[in-house]
């Protein structure tokens, strides 16, 4: 009778994800000596190289290989099944380099798994201080279904064992930080970039409804988004409207985060009309201080002394109240004096 063979694919092995790679990163909003003008990270001929990072405790170091079972993060995943899954996937991964690298094979379901690995514990100096990695201006083409090292490098990444390299596109934009390099793999990268496309075209498609169906509208939306508010009267033509909000939508305005940006016309554009207009009279009224902030921390109606909140939003709700309807309507009739010139 013949043995069963199980074969076990490691995640990168028959995978569709694209090429992967590292890659420079650069933010065009953020300076870089004026390199992020031309798409660069460091000058030109200039390269980053890391040694794989690692923790000393009571004399033993611990590599951040991602490889490690008894890391603290695969340790405190909180569903059992996901911590099992993981550690399936790294003994699996674990006992196909011990075999590539060390001639040394394993089966990853032996309960005494680590003590027959020679090369790829964690904790083995003299193999993981020899894993470094250089970065320039050119992507650094990693291919884990073919090179071992490459594959032991996409785990280190990926588990934050060199500093200079983000995990993934999403990971490095929202670092306080910006990295030099960034993990890409095609298919994420190219999603994240095509969610803000998305989103910036479902902001643009709004900003087509509005000026063909909803002109009133648009005034108020302007209004609330664009720092430059007082400009907007009546009287403005929408066409300079348009233009001002697909600036602003583009990140071209005040807002030059362009997913911040888009968010913040969003958001106008979905309040209802009552707190939209409300909240466009409210940010000119504090302009020509028909209502102002006190050494208390509150705001304030100047001709009544009324005081109506700490914030933008509890002013809204405050002339919400139809018991301060006599407010709302001073203040109305102020600002759409302005507003009708």
């Amino acid at each position: 009778m013949s043995k069963e063979v199980t074969i076990v694919e490691t995640p990168y092995e028959g995978t569709k994800s694209g090429t992967i790679s590292v890659k420079p990163y650069f933010d065009p909003e953020k300076s870089n000596l004026g390199l992020e003008k031309y798409g660069m990270s460091l000058y030109d001929g200039v390269f980053h190289e890391e040694q794989l990072a690692c923790i000393e405790r009571n004399g033993i170091k611990r590599y951040l290989t991602g490889l490690n079972e008894f890391a603290p993060d695969v340790k405190n995943l909180p569903d059992a099944e996901m911590r099992d899954a993981k550690i399936k996937e790294i003994r699996t991964v674990v006992a196909q380099l011990e075999k590539e690298l060390a001639a040394n094979i394993v089966d990853p379901k032996d309960e005494d798994f680590w003590n027959k690995v020679k090369l790829l514990k964690h904790d083995n100096d003299e193999f993981w201080s020899q894993i470094t990695l250089r970065c320039g201006n050119q992507k650094v083409p990693l291919d884990p279904k073919k090179d071992p090292y490459d594959l032991i490098k996409l785990y280190a990444i990926e588990a934050g064992g060199f500093s200079m390299v983000a995990p993934s596109y999403d990971a490095a934009r929202t670092m306080s930080v910006s990295p030099k390099f960034f993990l890409d793999k095609y298919v994420d990268t190219v999603s994240t970039k095509t969610e803000i496309k998305k989103l910036k075209n479902r902001a643009l498609s709004e900003l087509d409804k509005m000026f063909n169906k909803n002109s009133n509208k648009l005034f108020y939306v302007a209004k609330v988004v664009d720092a430059d508010s007082t400009q907007y009267k009546k009287s403005t033509p929408n066409d300079v409207i348009y233009d001002n909000m697909d600036r602003f939508i583009n990140g071209e305005g005040i807002e030059k985060n362009l997913k911040r940006a888009i968010a913040t016309f969003t958001d106008a554009v979905n309040m209802d009309m009552e707190t939209l207009k409300i909240r466009a009279m409210v940010k000119d009224s504090t302009y020509f201080k028909f209502i102002t902030p006190k050494s208390d921390g509150f705001i304030y109606h100047v001709d009544s002394s009324t005081m109506m909140g700490r914030n933008v939003s509890d002013i809204i709700e405050f002339l919400k109240n139809p018991l301060n309807d006599n407010i709302l309507l001073d203040l109305t009739k102020k600002t759409e004096k302005f507003w009708n010139q």
